[in-house]
């Protein structure tokens, strides 16, 4: 047998030790010690979803759901979101996944055909993002909206 070779008596032992109900206790805490964080976690961020958006009280249903579709996208663990990033801060991560979600529910972005040239992505996302962002604002303000024309009522259907 060579290095990294698992011999007949390592392997034996840790299948005894799997059938052990100490063990099966112990993975068992871990999965609920996990699921409990990220659904404390998951009920963070859509708070600071909540806070980044702040919606005119007119609007504050619409808060709440939009809160929700966007925790829901953004916070499985795997998702590969800007929300499962430790490297920002809750509030910054709220921000970029509100723009991030918006730019694929309420544009044609994922449509757009996007030259290859260097940079061109990036400023695409930049126009989307300043779109959004006016859009947002309409909603701060409470500014009356019509809902049969606007892309994010039409998202949330």
């Amino acid at each position: 047998m060579g290095p990294g070779t698992p011999n007949r008596s390592t392997a034996s032992s840790t299948r005894a030790r799997k059938k052990d109900p100490a063990y099966t206790k112990k993975l068992e805490a871990g999965r609920t010690r996990r699921a409990q964080a990220e659904l404390a976690y998951s009920e963070d961020f859509t708070q600071a979803l909540r806070d980044y958006l702040n919606f005119h009280p007119r609007y504050e249903l619409l808060a709440g759901r939009l809160s929700q579709l966007i925790a829901a996208h953004a916070t499985p663990v795997g998702s590969g979101t800007v929300a499962r990033t430790k490297r920002i801060p809750i509030e910054q991560r709220a921000e970029a996944a509100t723009i991030a979600w918006m730019r694929h529910q309420t544009t044609a972005y994922d449509h757009m055909d996007i030259p290859r040239a260097k940079g061109a992505r990036r400023e695409v996302r930049r126009m989307l993002a300043k779109e959004s962002k006016r859009l947002l604002e309409s909603y701060r303000r409470g500014t009356r909206i019509d809902v049969t024309n606007c892309p994010l009522q039409k998202a949330i259907r």
